[in-house]
């Protein structure tokens, strides 16, 4: 019962602070992502949320259909999905150190992602699945023992050139 009570108070927050305005969820294929759309299109914000799903071409097989059939056809989403593999493994064609790797997806998804969410009229917000976890093996501290767990997390805020304000249901 409790975590009804939880869950209806974000959904109220949400709906206070989102208004009238827009909201990107961005879906990655993992389950945090994808528990953070459905608060942010609750009964009361449903048309106003658009998700933007990338291919990187790195996810498990069968991965990118089942997020298309599930947020198309379950969830009744507005999905945007861009088809960006050959742009990911061009990228990281011969390189072989993970950290470099992690740097370059993260820099391609971002460009990735820019290019798609400058196409949604009227979006404020990014919505992220952020949870306490994934702070702290993010590196909470720079040069604590998580400094470069999961450099690939996007939980230090967003980059300004998005011009998205950042919402974290779940953090």
């Amino acid at each position: 019962m409790e975590d009804v009570i939880v869950c209806e108070e974000t959904i109220r927050e949400l709906k206070t602070r989102i208004g009238q305005d827009r909201v990107i969820c961005g879906l990655s294929g993992g389950v945090d992502s994808a528990v953070t759309q459905p608060p942010c299109s609750s009964k009361q914000s449903g048309p106003q949320v658009a998700c933007i799903f990338v291919d990187n071409g790195l996810l498990r097989s069968g991965e990118s259909e089942a997020v298309k059939k599930t947020f198309q056809d379950h969830f009744r989403a507005d999905l945007h999905v861009v088809d960006a593999r050959e742009r990911f493994l061009s990228a990281l064609e011969g390189v072989n150190d993970p950290q470099q790797k992690r740097k370059i997806i993260g820099h391609v998804f971002i460009d990735v992602f820019k290019a798609e969410a400058c196409r949604i009229q009227g979006a404020k917000f990014l919505a992220q699945g952020t949870l306490y976890p994934d702070v702290i093996e993010s590196g909470a501290a720079a040069d604590g023992p998580a400094a470069t767990i999961k450099t690939h997390h996007n939980v230090g805020g967003l980059p300004a050139e998005l011009g998205f304000e950042l919402i974290e249901p779940l953090r």
